[in-house]
């Protein structure tokens, strides 16, 4: 069971998260007329009153910019301004995830995104590790990812993660720890809510967005962070055998962060993976805070 946070933000105003409730005839939840976010907060472990936040302004914007496919004009700074506000408000204890949404609200049965209302709420959940850290078993999925141009895969559309749904019960209920999605041309393309890199001969390569990828903010930050680090990075169209022969396979994404693979259908893959746990290491001092080469991407939230 989720441990939520006490308060919510719900049509304009901070409330209890148990009063934060909409009605069965919402036009959002019969055709997948929204679109959301998440990102992570930590205590700061040199002062657990701070809350530290991971790229939070990367994530508010990628959610303006999903709003924007919904018809629905919801200004970055809004979000994040709200965002700060419901972090301090709650005053966590431990370590948490942050749910954005919005969604046409009004009351109706006609699919549309004109002339219709819009809004948009938060709440949060008490989360530690979303996938084990020591590694997950992944099939490759009977279903395909969409293509771009049947959804606009460039934002987080509620109603696309249906697909996500059923691969990850597929997986789920066939053995498996997360399932890994093919796009429409049968190369590879993500995970069920995360992206996904292959280690071949030292180099990191990863589908492209030209792959019907989400364009994922942990992956950005990756592959900044692997430049950084001198490891050679390659955005590329990825193989189904490639993941096979690869020497390292991890996950990466909001709740994920990285996550290692050790299994792919019947192939165990190698148990030494040297890039992804120096990835691994960087990623967490820099959301702990503990690097200030990247202190611009953290930011801390006074919770007095």
């Amino acid at each position: 069971m989720h441990k939520f946070l006490p308060i919510a933000y719900f049509e304009n105003q901070f409330v209890p998260f148990q009063d934060a409730n909409i009605s069965i005839a919402t036009h959002a939840l019969h055709y997948g007329t929204g679109a959301f976010g998440g990102l992570r907060g930590i205590p700061d472990p040199q002062n657990p009153a701070q809350m530290l936040l991971f790229r939070l302004d990367r994530h508010c914007q990628r959610l303006s910019q999903s709003a924007r496919f919904l018809h629905f004009d919801l200004p970055a700074d809004k979000i994040e301004h709200t965002i700060i506000e419901l972090v301090r408000q709650n005053r966590p204890q431990t370590s948490f995830y942050l749910r954005p949404f919005v969604y046409t609200s009004d009351l109706g049965i006609a699919p549309r995104l004109h002339n219709i209302e819009k809004n948009f709420f938060i709440y949060g959940i008490e989360l530690g590790d979303y996938l084990s850290p020591e590694g997950v078993s992944c099939r490759l999925s009977s279903w395909c990812r969409q293509e771009d141009r049947s959804l606009p895969l460039r934002g987080k559309v509620s109603g696309a993660y249906i697909t996500s749904s059923l691969a990850k019960t597929e997986a789920v209920e066939s053995g498996f720890d997360e399932a890994i999605l093919m796009n429409a041309q049968g190369k590879v393309s993500e995970a069920s809510g995360m992206n996904i890199f292959i280690v071949r001969h030292g180099q990191i390569v990863t589908p492209g967005f030209e792959q019907d990828i989400l364009e994922g903010i942990t992956r950005d930050s990756i592959l900044q962070i692997a430049k950084d680090m001198g490891i050679s990075v390659l955005e590329r169209p990825v193989d189904k055998s490639e993941l096979l022969i690869a020497d390292e396979v991890f996950l990466s994404g909001t709740a994920a962060k990285i996550t290692p693979i050790k299994r792919i259908e019947n192939y165990t893959m190698p148990t030494k993976r040297p890039i992804t746990e120096a990835l691994r290491d960087k990623l967490t001092a820099i959301t702990e805070n503990r690097d200030p080469h990247y202190q611009h991407w953290v930011f801390s939230i006074a919770c007095n």
